[in-house]
């Protein structure tokens, strides 16, 4: 989810992005209305108009932004694969961390995470957020799934598996500042994933 600032969003949705950015790397607790505003490029008075209810408004916004983005990232990972596999959707799942290690080294991580660890047991809103955000990305790479014939109790079953290791995944390559982790497991997942597929006939 690495990324800059992007002209043409309006001041909001750049702060809505920043705070994500900013979760991402340095987690909730560090990450200050003052430093999304500046990240942002926006006035800093406009937080209070756009996130009236505060800083926890703008983190639970910026986990539901994330987790839109992840599913939606599905569709483009999909998209890049001529064949398409439950392999090959997890291997591009996973490239995407790699990619950005290799770019740029291990200070990201998933921003949706992140505010988990943070605020799962002292903010009830931000948890709902965040459970909601992998709802999100689950439902869709479980659709996804559905669709390469996968049968569907199967495929929502594999989706939180998918999910789960790519998270895990992240958070070792983070420590290890190598990815190793993150190319084990879609070594070692790929061929259960590509069992799962209905043979017809």
């Amino acid at each position: 989810m690495a990324a800059t600032v992007v002209s043409g969003r309006g001041p909001r949705e750049r702060m809505v992005f920043s705070a994500a950015q900013l979760i991402r790397r340095d987690g909730v607790g560090s990450t200050g209305m003052r430093e999304v505003a500046v990240h942002a490029q926006a006035p800093r008075g406009s937080l209070q108009h756009y996130f009236p209810g505060g800083k926890e408004q703008l983190v639970n916004e910026a986990v539901g932004w994330a987790g839109r983005y992840a599913g939606n990232r599905v569709t483009r990972f999909l998209a890049a694969l001529s064949e398409p596999t439950p392999s090959g959707l997890f291997a591009e799942m996973v490239r995407q961390w790699t990619d950005e290690y290799a770019a740029v080294g291990f200070a990201g991580g998933c921003p949706v995470a992140a505010a988990t660890v943070d605020c799962a047991e002292s903010t009830v809103a931000t948890r709902e957020a965040a459970s909601a955000a992998f709802g999100t990305w689950s439902g869709s790479v479980a659709h996804a799934l559905t669709e390469m014939g996968v049968p569907k109790e199967r495929a929502e079953a594999l989706a939180t598996l998918m999910i789960s290791a790519l998270e895990g995944a992240i958070l070792i390559a983070r420590a290890e500042q190598d990815v190793r982790a993150l190319t084990t497991v879609a070594r070692e997942l790929g061929p259960l994933l590509d069992a799962a597929v209905r043979k017809d006939g």
